[in-house]
């Protein structure tokens, strides 16, 4: 199996932004969770959707609004009057990807469903524990500027996503090309796609990439930087740090490379770290995480002969 194929395949649909793309599958290699943030219309769904096609598994897609109750995503137990017994009835969680439009649409109880889910991998339901599906990846979509009617994520489902990823605006000759597509009434389709044991046999992979110890120790001095500065309330946890260095393996690994670089660590730090930081009022004011993450990477000294 071709991977480079797969990824030519989602830009051939996904247009103008092949660095996004290589985020969303340095995630689903490294067994992560994706957060899609930017305004609406920037293709953060069909992206979603495109990238759930290129994988052979179960999909499934819900839609996150203010009435959606618990039990509608994880499922609940019945009572089934023709067998006189209590049946389970599972919940469109259960799906080897997930995709949630919207995630900050819902109230808090209801984001606090998947909690569990994203990082257990399984549900629980009444005195039940039912594991969910392998693999099992969850890409959410959220709008970050408007307000009305949303229900900002809480530090903790935050921490669930490995990486979040502001999508942006597409350059005007890919928009060009969008344009003329819908106006042709053209529509590409995937040619190449990723089967359940090989996606399997790709995350094996990713392991085996090598992270040295320099470059261990620098993910530390950079998850360490951001629990002391100025302008930061609480840093990014040692599940960061886990993550980071997950994320860098299989971005090296994509990338085609046996070993990560401190390059690949600066490069994923910020969509790894930022969504994982919480302000002080002063740093609200003053800053933004971005810019503090950029500070961080200027001043933590950078291994030299890491990986080599």
């Amino acid at each position: 199996m071709n991977l480079q194929a797969i990824i030519h395949g989602i830009n051939q649909i996904y247009l103008g932004k092949p660095d996004v793309v290589d985020l969303c599958l340095t995630a689903l290699l490294a067994d992560g969770h994706v957060l899609l943030e930017d305004v609406p219309g920037t293709g953060k769904t069909m992206l979603a959707r495109t990238l759930a096609e290129s994988f052979q598994g179960d999909f499934s897609r819900i839609q996150f609004t203010a009435d959606l109750l618990p039990s509608d995503i994880i499922g609940s137990d019945f009572f089934n009057l023709k067998t006189q017994e209590f049946e389970n009835q599972q919940g469109p969680i259960f799906a080897n990807i997930v995709l949630i439009d919207e995630i900050n649409r819902a109230v808090p109880r209801t984001q606090s469903a998947l909690l569990e889910a994203m990082e257990e991998r399984q549900v629980t339901i009444g005195k039940t524990t039912y594991p969910l599906p392998t693999p099992f990846f969850v890409i959410a979509t959220q709008n970050p500027i408007e307000s009305a009617g949303t229900f900002p994520l809480p530090d903790a489902q935050l921490d669930r996503f490995m990486l979040c990823i502001q999508t942006g605006y597409p350059a005007a000759d890919f928009e060009f090309q969008l344009l003329r597509e819908v106006v042709s009434k053209t529509r590409r389709t995937l040619a190449a796609h990723i089967t359940f044991d090989e996606l399997l046999t790709l995350r094996n992979d990713v392991t085996d990439v090598h992270l040295s110890d320099d470059v261990l120790h620098y993910i530390v001095h950079l998850v360490t930087a951001t629990r002391v500065h100025r302008h930061v309330e609480t840093g990014a946890s040692p599940r960061a740090a886990i993550a980071l260095s997950k994320a860098a393996q299989a971005y090296a690994f994509l990338k085609g490379h046996p070993y990560v670089t401190p390059e690949d660590i600066k490069y994923l730090a910020p969509f790894v770290l930022s969504h994982r930081m919480t302000l002080s009022m002063e740093g609200e004011i003053k800053t933004t995480k971005r810019h503090i993450l950029e500070e961080i990477l200027q001043e933590v000294t950078v291994p030299v002969e890491a990986g080599m």
